[in-house]
């Protein structure tokens, strides 16, 4: 084998690894948030949480995805994203394990926020990391991502009572096997962290700072804000509802289940066909009919069942977000920037969505005006996202406030450049930098062009 040849074919394993990294940490992000909902009677209880401490749990989790996820890039630039994803996954078991070993609520919740932390930073760098070993194939990937948290999602919330049952009641084994899966998923991290690629100091002075001065970066954080909220709210009040209406609790728990289980299948289709239009506005105005549809459907109080797939259908727009990420961004410093921004503003706005429902539902005896709430929300959702739907970057939007901006996006980043020393071209397709090439089925199969530079850090 040449030399060449030897090169390619190790460009190829280490895209690979990189590739099952990502989807096996993805997996793990919202597992400290959706495994204590099934048991949280129980754990309450047996650790004697005053209803302040409860709500307080329930609340940790956009909180720490707003306060943890802000100070990501930061980190980035210090440790380098694939370190930086070694230590989110470490804190994520490490907290998972630890709050499944105590007996009173105060480390309860500081475990809890230590596990929510690794979640938040997941959250911010794999979008990076995409952006920066797969220019290429940004759309087929971020399929992969969002897939698999879709998956581990579902199946943290599905299977934490029946090993509770199996555990014979105990909750703190059915809290505790979570965290075997976050050392499973730290191993090919453990090799990829050795080798971080260099980082150009040129480009990864594109920040927060810069991005909150332009819209596109604004319409990001409403758009994922937005869909954040009516996620949030339909979780933790769509059961209530159902049950208000004739369902008992396992009818309603079933209707939940597929609520959740439908976002694994339109996880696999909505990042490839974002990627293939030139601008999102018509997904963006598609899913706004179908979360209205259904939004009124639920108010009829008839066939809830229907109209409970119909709005999960519609939360298509989470994976929509997570490709805008990408597809508004050139280089993997902007992804990383506008993914911290976007998504730690966001929850911020999404955290007074559950509060907002319950009180409107409580003052007004009723849902009508609950649901009215939901329908602004839609609306707001539909203006920003229009704006962030358009073929255009954050980079674009920069480029009036001085020559800097434009002599920084001239210098090909190490980092997004392939195995070859080409940078990737950003003219192609549509703004996001170039259109993703994929293999049958849009899963990525990562070649010498996609594999990521390993060039060793100093």
């Amino acid at each position: 084998m040449s030399a060449v040849a030897a090169h390619r074919q190790g460009n190829r394993s280490m895209a690979w690894l990189i590739a099952a990294g990502i989807a096996l940490a993805a997996l793990n992000l919202r597992t400290a948030v959706t495994s204590v909902g099934p048991v949280l009677d129980q754990v309450s209880e047996s650790l004697g949480m005053s209803g302040v401490a409860t709500g307080l749990l329930t609340t940790l989790p956009v909180l720490s995805f707003a306060v943890f996820g802000g100070l990501t890039p930061a980190l980035s630039r210090i440790m380098g994203e694939r370190r930086l994803l070694l230590v989110a996954l470490a804190l994520l078991g490490v907290g998972l394990a630890v709050r499944a070993m105590v007996g009173n609520t105060p480390v309860f919740l500081a475990a809890s926020v230590v596990a929510l932390s690794g979640g938040a930073i997941g959250n911010v760098v794999i979008p990076t990391l995409i952006k920066q070993h797969f220019p290429r194939r940004a759309g087929a990937m971020t399929t992969v991502y969002s897939t698999a948290l879709a998956v581990g999602t579902m199946v943290a919330a599905a299977a934490t009572v029946p090993i509770q049952r199996a555990a014979d009641g105990n909750w703190h084994i059915a809290l505790g096997v979570w965290a075997a899966l976050a050392a499973v998923a730290a191993i090919p991290w453990l090799a990829l962290s050795r080798n971080e690629p260099e980082r150009s100091r040129t480009l990864a002075r594109t920040g927060t700072g810069e991005l909150i001065r332009t819209r596109l970066a604004w319409a990001i954080a409403g758009y994922f804000g937005s869909q954040s909220l009516i996620a949030y709210v339909m979780f933790g009040w769509l059961p209530e509802i159902l049950r208000d209406n004739g369902y008992t609790a396992g009818q309603a728990g079933t209707v939940l289940a597929v609520f959740t289980g439908l976002g694994i299948p339109i996880s696999l289709v909505v990042p490839p066909l974002a990627t293939r239009l030139r601008n999102q506005r018509a997904l963006v105005v598609g899913f706004a009919v179908l979360y209205a549809a259904g939004f009124a459907g639920l108010m009829t109080g008839h066939a809830l069942w229907v109209w409970s797939l119909l709005v999960a259908v519609a939360m298509g727009t989470f994976p929509l977000a997570l490709s805008m990420l990408a597809l508004r961004t050139r280089t993997p410093e902007a992804t990383s920037a506008l993914s911290a921004f976007g998504q730690s503003t966001g929850y911020l706005i999404a955290g007074a969505g559950p509060l907002a429902f319950g009180v409107l539902h409580q003052v007004s005896g009723g849902w009508t005006v609950p649901f009215a709430l939901l329908f602004v929300v839609v609306a707001g959702q539909v203006v920003t996202g229009w704006y962030a739907g358009a073929e255009r970057t954050v980079e674009d939007e920069q480029r009036p406030r001085g020559g800097r901006h434009a002599a920084h996006r001239a210098t090909p980043d190490a980092s997004t450049s392939d195995a070859s020393g080409a940078s990737p071209s950003h003219g192609e397709g549509h703004a996001s930098g170039a259109s993703p090439s994929r293999a049958p089925g849009g899963s990525p199969s990562p070649d010498e062009d996609d594999a990521p530079v390993t060039v060793s850090a100093a």
